[in-house]
């Protein structure tokens, strides 16, 4: 009877290094660093989980909400505003998905935010 680590061993080792060539590939041919893109991505969500938390410390206390949503919204559409600046050449379509994204992101987020501001516990 093979364990599962046994079985794993007489794998093929998968090979990644052709998928991050393309992307690298891709990247340079729009004039956006992905490791960059990345970056941003991962760095912006601790900030963002910030700025909905205090958005909803605001909401909840009757504060104004104006700057928790701009600093959210910002975290939130960061490393895709460092796709449209410092893209060149990006298709349309690739627009149109960012777009819809930020709309779906948005919409996700307004129902997380006032779930959580309705509900009778702590933030």
């Amino acid at each position: 009877q093979n364990t599962y680590l046994q079985r794993r061993e007489k794998r093929a080792p998968m090979n990644v290094q052709p998928y991050i060539d393309q992307i690298l590939a891709i990247g340079t041919q729009y004039g956006v660093n992905p490791f960059v893109f990345a970056a941003i991505y991962i760095g912006a969500i601790p900030f963002f989980t910030i700025s909905i938390g205090w958005l909803v410390r605001n909401v909840r206390r009757n504060k104004p909400p104006t700057l928790p949503i701009l600093s959210a919204g910002f975290f939130f559409i960061s490393a895709y505003l460092y796709l449209l600046v410092a893209g060149r050449n990006i298709p349309l379509w690739v627009y149109g998905l960012v777009v819809a994204m930020i709309v779906y992101g948005a919409v996700s987020t307004f129902k997380k935010v006032k779930k959580r501001t309705t509900s009778s516990h702590g933030v």
